[in-house]
């Protein structure tokens, strides 16, 4: 035995093996060690499993679950037979070993240690490269699944004359499988190389040949594979240009084919995959004549064919050619992408009219306009983004409920008559729970109660919501329904339901009720296996061995909408606003969802993070993208969820979209037929935001059809900044129930405001049909203005707003008395040939909680009415009860017919005199605000006496008559 320590005459410690007790103690610690990990493992797959079957969705889990190992062990074996197959090749070609050279001598020591365990090097390596590549495979089972069950566009791209379906569903997969030839080759190469320099088939110092005749043909071989896929890359890069995103003056986000990739890239490509097929044939042939001189000049011919033709070229032809008359020739290209983009976004039927945008109220009765306002739109003046602390402050009713930050706005019948309605449901608030433990946390407050709605184009005489659904429970707009809300967008935690332990359900005047879920959502936590592998994955021991927990426990988890959609439709990109609605007694959560592709030949492409964030974007309410850069897109999908039972159903909207059908096909029996979805369900579809964001960006380019003009970008417009707020982020889409031009009554519609390119004034107002009962549902109109016309834009509107003396003064007082101001949405309306502006203003005062309804702005021409309601500002604008408009003072209005009397003479003759002051103010350099209020002070008060000394002298003539009639 050896020993350690102690001097001449100290203790000697022996140090030999560990005892068996150790040994036994070790291995036992060991395969416990595996066996938590295993457990730890299982934990996950195993409650992935039980929530896919109790949402009844386990075909999803099946399907991609055996993708994913069906790849990775496809591949992985693959990957691994061929870089194993080439060392043990390597090895059986090696050289003896009798003379060898002082270079391989020196290598002796590395054959020696390696020689008793090559079995076990060769396993390991093999197993390695194995699982990368299976892993990487794994990661592929879209790409797969899209190939496997592809079905036709029945539509050809104009360049090579294929199916769509080729560039969407096969040439992805097509790449896939040669970057994997790539990395197999490579790999094989570099694994061979190495054991062949190792045994001497190759020499890097000694004299003589450097490679053995074996080893040069092994190689070889191997380089003539690699040069074969390179000439396959060729082929496939033909293809990929139609694809191809690149920049062209005047566009973002181009893909496609240009001139010169048309004229030069791609006769390069297809002499460069010739080349490459001789150059790989030279490699091969190698294996006869036994030298490396013939595929070593092929190689440097095909690099240098690369460089002259696939490089220096296209850029001759592009300098020389194509920029000296690039318009010309680069137009027959941009019709391309022009119809290509518009296919793919749906927005080819676009419908774009020329509208003046200007209106002459001198030309029309002013009273049969103002009449026409209430029938062309519902002016919504409730914003949701502004009025949530108003639910929160009078709805809330306890710290543990909670309002989203900004409500939806949905339509619900009153009186046999359809009314924009501002709804939220009364959620959960975990962090409002009085007292927080895993008890409370989990068990005793589970869900929310309630959906609390208001009119959409009203308030109450406080400036208030008017509630037509409220309290708790709450009574009112919906009628009968259930309540509970155990799934929605603020509730992120898990929750134990149905077992021993009650829930508080809602707090009354008789004290907090409980409850007990009768519901079949969740995991059954009555089986001990379930509560150990929830233990583990939740990383709560107290799941396990917990007196909470009996007989019908059920555990709740994933349960915000938009995750429960995106579970159980991975292949789905879901919009960023679900949003609530009652539906048959209960509440549902609406959720639109996307097919979408990055492989639409020609169609430009864009990035659904940048295109879809406006004012409103927040973490909740983002898009959740499975590509973020895409060039076609499509509302297929309908889904719901339950908020009591988190039921979700998925319902086939688009029954034309091929990407659809295949993820059908590859995922039978999850989606239901849109004849599925129930009467009353279809009231509250709409047209969903991210879409129409996606669409607006694009036709911002896009409106014009004409490549000339798209090539100058002289048309090109932009979607405007919120002017509500100083961010810089682009105003929101607003649902608004309008009636556009050509229209004959009002529709449930989606609408916003295009500027020019770089200029401020109003370029565009569009609008999409969002009532999905409509016929013409998803339609969109344009009203472009003409480029002379500088008809105010949002922020033009605003800053007009802002400076009007009436409201500039009303503001400043508010502040003063330290209130806080919000502005409303800017809602944009056509009427009679221009643009009406509306825009309520709220107050939020120092003593107050939320922001009340103060104020309402509207703008017409040049014309802007600052009053306590919608009707008194519109009475202003059109020259109603309210009198005539404020922005520039109107000539005094003159009693009918002539008046004899002096002081009614005088009183007009200083209100003439006022308007000429006010009007002077008006058209200084600098506008003289003060004198302008004085002005329009002189003028009140000069036809306020003209009005009194008219009523007067009225009176005297009637009152002869009156003595007359009673003698």
């Amino acid at each position: 035995m050896p020993d350690r320590g102690g001097g001449p005459t100290g203790p000697r410690i022996r140090v030999g093996r560990p005892s068996r007790r150790v040994r036994t103690l070790l291995m036992t610690l060991g395969v416990l060690a595996a066996l938590a990990m295993l457990f730890v493992m299982f934990a996950g797959f195993w409650t992935d499993w039980l929530w896919y079957r109790s949402v009844h969705y386990s075909s999803v889990f099946t399907t991609t679950l055996g993708t994913k190992i069906g790849l990775f062990a496809v591949f992985g074996l693959l990957m691994a037979l061929a870089v194993g197959f080439n060392i043990w090749l390597a090895h059986r070609l090696r050289p003896p070993l009798s003379a060898m050279s002082a270079e391989q001598q020196s290598l002796d020591r590395y054959r020696m240690s390696i020689a008793p365990y090559k079995k076990w090097v060769l396993l390991a390596i093999t197993a390695l490269v194995g699982l990368v590549a299976g892993a990487s495979a794994a990661g592929q089972w879209r790409t797969w699944l899209l190939w496997n069950n592809g079905v036709p566009f029945h539509q050809r791209d104009p360049q090579f004359h294929k199916d769509i379906s080729f560039y969407t569903f096969d040439l992805p997969w097509y790449r896939f499988l040669l970057s994997f030839g790539f990395a197999a080759a490579v790999l094989s190469l570099i694994a061979a190389a190495l054991v062949h320099y190792l045994y001497g088939g190759l020499r890097l110092t000694s004299p003589g040949h450097r490679a053995t005749a074996a080893a040069t043909g092994h190689l070889s071989v191997l380089l003539g594979l690699f040069v074969s896929l390179k000439a396959v890359a060729y082929w496939l890069d033909r293809y990929g240009l139609a694809v191809k995103s690149s920049g062209l003056r005047s566009t973002d986000g181009w893909t496609g084919l240009r001139y010169v990739d048309a004229n030069a890239y791609l006769p390069a490509k297809t002499i460069l995959f010739i080349i490459a097929l001789i150059c790989a044939v030279l490699f091969f042939a190698t294996l006869w004549r036994r030298t490396w001189q013939l595929p070593v000049i092929g190689f440097g011919l095909m690099v240098l064919s690369a460089i002259l033709i696939g490089g220096l070229y296209p850029a001759i032809v592009q300098k020389f050619q194509v920029q000296p008359n690039e318009q010309a020739k680069e137009a027959p290209y941009i019709k391309k992408n022009i119809e290509a983009t518009r296919e793919a976004y749906g927005i080819e039927t676009a419908d774009v009219t020329k509208y003046k945008g200007e209106s002459s109220l001198s030309g029309k009765d002013r009273e049969k306009l103002r009449s026409e306002v209430n029938s062309t739109a519902a002016l919504r003046l409730l914003d949701p983004s502004v009025v949530s602390p108003a639910f929160q402050q009078e709805q809330q009713v306890k710290g543990y409920y909670q309002f989203p930050s900004t409500l939806d706005v949905d339509r619900y019948t009153v009186d046999g008559k359809e009314q924009d309605t501002v709804v939220g449901l009364r959620e959960l608030n975990l962090k409002g729970i009085p007292e927080h433990n895993w008890i409370n946390d989990h068990f005793k407050y589970t869900h929310g109660f309630g959906a609390i709605g208001a009119k959409g184009t009203s308030t109450d005489t406080a400036g208030a919501p008017d509630f037509s659904a409220k309290s708790l429970p709450t009574e009112g707009l919906f009628g009968p329904y259930e309540q509970r809300i155990y799934y929605g967008e603020k509730t992120t935690q898990y929750s134990i339901v149905g077992g021993p332990q009650k829930e508080l359900d809602y707090p009354s005047e008789k004290g907090e009720q409980s409850y007990s879920y009768k519901g079949r959502s969740g995991v059954n936590l009555s089986n001990p296996i379930n509560r150990a592998a929830y233990a583990v994955a939740f990383g709560e021991p107290q799941i396990l061995y917990s007196g909470a927990i009996g007989e019908g426990s059920r555990i709740l988890y994933n349960r915000t909408p938009k995750e429960r959609v995106e579970a159980v439709a991975p292949w789905l990109t879901i919009d960023g606003d679900a949003y609530p609605a009652v539906v048959k007694g209960r509440v549902q959560w609406i959720v639109d969802a996307y097919t979408t592709t990055n492989g639409y030949p020609y169609a430009s492409r864009t990035t659904l993070g940048d295109t879809t964030a406006d004012s409103l974007t927040s973490g909740q309410r983002a898009v959740v993208a499975q590509q973020n850069q895409v060039n076609y897109i499509r509302n297929s999908v309908k889904a719901t969820v339950d908020a009591y039972d988190g039921s979700v159903k998925l319902y086939q909207w688009d029954a034309k979209d091929p990407v659809l059908k295949t993820w059908m096909k590859a995922f039978p029996g999850t989606v239901k037929a849109k004849s599925e979805i129930n009467p009353d369900l279809m009231n509250h579809l709409r047209y969903p935001q991210d879409l129409f964001k996606v669409q607006r960006e694009l036709l911002s380019r896009y409106h014009v059809t004409d490549p000339e003009t798209f090539y100058t970008g002289s048309e090109r417009w932009e979607v405007p900044d919120d002017p509500t707020n100083d961010k810089g982020n682009a105003v929101p889409p607003y649902y608004l129930s309008m009636k556009m031009p050509g229209q004959d009554k009002q529709a449930f519609s989606l609408t916003t405001t295009f500027v020019p390119k770089n200029r401020p004034n109003l370029g565009a107002f569009m609008a999409v049909d969002a009532d999905a009962k409509s016929g013409d549902y998803g339609k969109i109109r344009i009203l472009k203005l003409p480029s002379e016309t500088s008809v105010w834009g949002p922020r033009q509107a605003q800053g007009n707003f802002n400076s009007h003396p009436p409201v500039a003064d009303q503001i400043n007082i508010w502040k003063k008395g330290d209130s806080e101001v919000e502005y409303g949405n800017l809602l944009t309306v056509p009427l009679d040939g221009g643009l009406l502006y509306v825009e309520p203003v709220y107050l939020r005062g120092a003593n107050s909680n939320y922001p009340r309804l103060k104020k309402v702005l509207v703008n017409y021409g040049d014309k802007i009415a600052f009053r306590d309601t919608l009707d008194q500002a519109l009475d202003e604008i059109f020259g109603g009860n309210g009198g005539p408009g404020t922005t520039k003072p109107d000539s005094p209005q003159k009693p009918s017919g002539p008046s004899q009397d002096p002081t009614v003479k005088q009183a007009l003759k200083d209100a003439q005199e006022a308007f000429d002051n006010a009007q002077k103010a008006l058209d200084e350099k600098d506008k003289d605000w003060a004198k302008y209020g004085q002005a329009q002070k002189a003028l009140k008060q000069a036809l306020e006496r003209a009005a009194k000394a008219e009523a007067k002298a009225a009176e005297k003539q009637a009152k002869p008559a009156d003595g007359g009639g009673g003698s």
